[in-house]
């Protein structure tokens, strides 16, 4: 059966392509299904350090391909419907599935980044797009609304005056535009290159400290300073006696680079 998300996996660092690139990598229901399966595979991999996400070809992500999925109500029906324990459904968790990953995920965007590709882009923590890279909340020209965790991450990163702008219009914005809006973390020619350096920087520090950093963002973001106390002090005392963080610290008074083992902590 044709694969439409392939990985590799060099220096702990992995590669996510997307994989259909004579359809600008337009997303069938097989491939959310593929996006899910390798991010809980990954998750499992505690030597893992970072993740690229990309799309082969000309685009990054052109969005859902409506033409093969709406011929498929039984098959939209089962991917709509949510894992109570996850509280997401398969659409969903394509995207959200990247926030789960206890390791930096970048994605590197050029060509069309667009609806359900976009939704993906904004699943990573971090951005890396060309300046002429296409960006769009494109389910509005299509009389729907963003709903594989768009409107969550979108709150995110802009205000919700721009939030619903982006949502109500479907306007396309350059990759420079997106960058000035705050849905694209930095612009290079390469993005590609330039999210596989990130990562290569992210790789030299404590693989805890990364997965803590990313859990009390991710999970206090909108909340009371209160409990934001609260979890600091919990991620803390775990990294406080973690062998990761003695070896970072090793590293420093040696001014060597540091020895990583296995990620700890909750996965």
């Amino acid at each position: 059966m044709t694969k439409y998300v392939e990985h590799t996996i060099t220096d702990s660092i992995a590669h996510v392509r997307l994989t259909r690139p004579e359809k600008l990598n337009a997303l069938r229901l097989q491939t959310l299904d593929e996006l899910v399966a390798t991010a809980q595979e990954m998750r499992r991999d505690r030597g893992l350090r970072a993740v690229v996400l990309s799309g082969d070809g000309d685009s990054f992500c052109a969005g859902l391909d409506f033409a093969h999925v709406m011929k498929q109500p039984g098959a939209i029906a089962r991917s709509f419907a949510p894992r109570p324990w996850r509280g997401t459904n398969t659409f969903q968790e394509a995207c959200w599935a990247w926030r789960r990953l206890p390791v930096p995920v970048i994605a590197a965007v050029h060509g069309h980044c667009l609806g359900g590709g976009l939704q993906i882009a904004l699943g990573a923590d971090f951005r890396i797009a060309t300046p002429d890279s296409t960006w769009s909340v494109l389910e509005g020209k299509w009389g729907i609304i963003p709903d594989m965790s768009g409107i969550a991450s979108l709150a995110e990163l802009i205000g919700i005056d721009r939030a619903k702008l982006l949502t109500m219009t479907a306007r396309m914005l350059s990759g420079k535009e997106a960058y000035d809006l705050g849905l694209v973390t930095d612009l290079d020619p390469d993005p590609v290159a330039a999210a596989h350096l990130l990562a290569a920087e992210l790789s030299s520090k404590s693989p805890d400290a990364l997965a803590a950093a990313k859990r009390l963002f991710n999970d206090t973001w909108h909340s009371s300073p209160r409990r934001v106390f609260a979890r600091e002090r919990i991620e803390q005392l775990r990294l406080l006696f973690a062998a990761n963080t003695k070896a970072t610290q090793k590293a420093v008074f040696a001014k060597a680079a540091p020895v990583f083992g296995p990620r700890g902590g909750p996965r």
